[in-house]
């Protein structure tokens, strides 16, 4: 069966730096593609990144362009999601899910599904 395990979440300071990474079993990320997720505090899950194979695009909510980078090893089967310039407002539950492209990453989350257990990312001085 398809399971996603997220880690690499915890404690940074504004403007500090974390890794995620999204561990997949069960299937190929050679034919799929893997979507970060984040829910804040007393919001709304919403989409933050978005990598697909099958086209080799990248995609990005503007709230994180430009500091947060999406990369994925093949051979380890592992979505990464870099993050820099951490804010307060970053703090969030991240998840991974999974969907054939990354289409209406940021409007239909229906689309992705065998989501993760989630990984606690807290920005706070």
């Amino acid at each position: 069966q398809v399971q996603l395990v997220e880690s690499g979440g915890g404690l940074v300071q504004p403007g500090g730096s974390l890794r995620l990474s999204c561990a997949a079993s069960g299937f190929t990320l050679d034919y799929s593609a893997i979507g970060w997720f984040r829910q804040r505090p007393g919001k709304e899950r919403e989409g933050v990144s978005c990598i697909s194979n099958r086209n080799r695009r990248t995609y990005y909510a503007d709230s994180v362009k430009g500091r947060f980078t999406i990369s994925g090893d093949n051979a380890q089967n592992t979505v990464y999601l870099q993050m820099n310039v951490l804010k307060p407002e970053d703090t969030a539950v991240y998840y991974c899910a999974t969907s054939d492209f990354c289409t209406g990453f940021m409007f239909d989350l229906n689309a992705f599904g065998d989501w993760g257990q989630g990984t606690q990312v807290t920005v706070s001085s």
